[in-house]
């Protein structure tokens, strides 16, 4: 994909205190027990609560994974990390929609070198047709 060949990542984002308010109580609802941690399964809640999906098994096992073996499940502290981790991501990637969705003129879900060439006269007017015509070809 073009973007990670040129080395975009997701920047840095910190929620909002009422939107880390609402993961800590997201966080404290799933762990019914008051154990301290999530489970596997109280994790996969937790993530419907708050993205409005279930998990795949694939995601739970690398989440699961990486979870202090001390611990039996996921601390609060990275409860956190994961969520603002899976929230940047969320945000980049409908970043890179609406961008594909402003090429596409004429909505047809994918990007003819016309749609490029006009979306980059407007905005970079000054960049040669070559570069342009490069660009499409990587990303096409």
């Amino acid at each position: 994909m073009f973007f990670s060949q040129a080395g975009a990542r997701p920047r840095m984002w910190e929620a909002s205190p009422s939107e880390h308010k609402k993961w800590v109580e997201v966080f404290k609802t799933c762990d019914e027990e008051n154990k301290g941690y999530l489970s596997r399964e109280d994790f996969k809640v937790a993530v419907v609560m708050l993205f409005g999906y279930k998990p795949s098994k694939i995601e739970a096992d690398a989440v699961m994974s990486s979870v202090d073996l001390n611990t039996s499940g996921i601390l609060l502290k990275e409860f956190l990390d994961i969520v603002r981790k899976k929230k940047e991501a969320q945000l980049y990637w409908n970043e890179i929609r609406h961008i594909f969705t402003a090429f596409d003129r004429h909505y047809r879900g994918y990007l003819t070198l016309e749609d490029f060439k006009k979306a980059f006269k407007q905005v970079a007017p000054k960049l040669s047709e070559r570069i342009i015509l490069e660009v499409f070809r990587c990303v096409n």
